[in-house]
């Protein structure tokens, strides 16, 4: 039996208004040992900040921390899946769009992330990336 996206995803992401500064996010990225925050407008997810987007968009580029807001930032070209989808089709989706994860939206409402480590923890127990995705991160 197929395995769905709510038995691989990891529930209640971290969501921060898209006015929000950057600063906030990374903080919240760093104290949650995550690398990536939902972004809203009102209830809706409207992108992804990651932290590799932090660096590259931002601090490279050197803009302000303090006052540069996730919306200025963030991927707006969103591909969600939705909890009921199954994981071969996050998997379909990570490859086609080139992503490393993808937010998890139920009726509108954002309800978790997937990543390709979260499918390959349960998919490939044992392998590489799996090993690698379960491993404690190094701070």
């Amino acid at each position: 039996m197929a395995q769905t996206i709510r038995e691989v995803m990891t529930p209640d992401p971290v969501m921060m208004a898209a006015g929000f500064p950057i600063a906030d996010a990374a903080r919240r990225m760093k104290d949650r040992n995550i690398g990536d925050v939902l972004v809203l407008d009102g209830t809706a997810v409207c992108g992804v900040v990651t932290d590799r987007d932090i660096v590259v968009r931002a601090v490279a580029e050197d803009r302000d921390p303090k006052t540069t807001t996730l919306s200025d930032i963030c991927s707006r070209d969103l591909v969600t899946v939705s909890p009921d989808d199954s994981a071969e089709a996050a998997l379909e989706l990570m490859r086609s769009h080139a992503l490393r994860r993808l937010p998890v939206v139920d009726r509108g409402t954002p309800v978790g992330i997937v990543s390709i480590g979260d499918v390959a923890t349960v998919r490939e127990a044992g392998s590489a990336l799996s090993d690698i995705s379960n491993a404690t991160p190094n701070s």
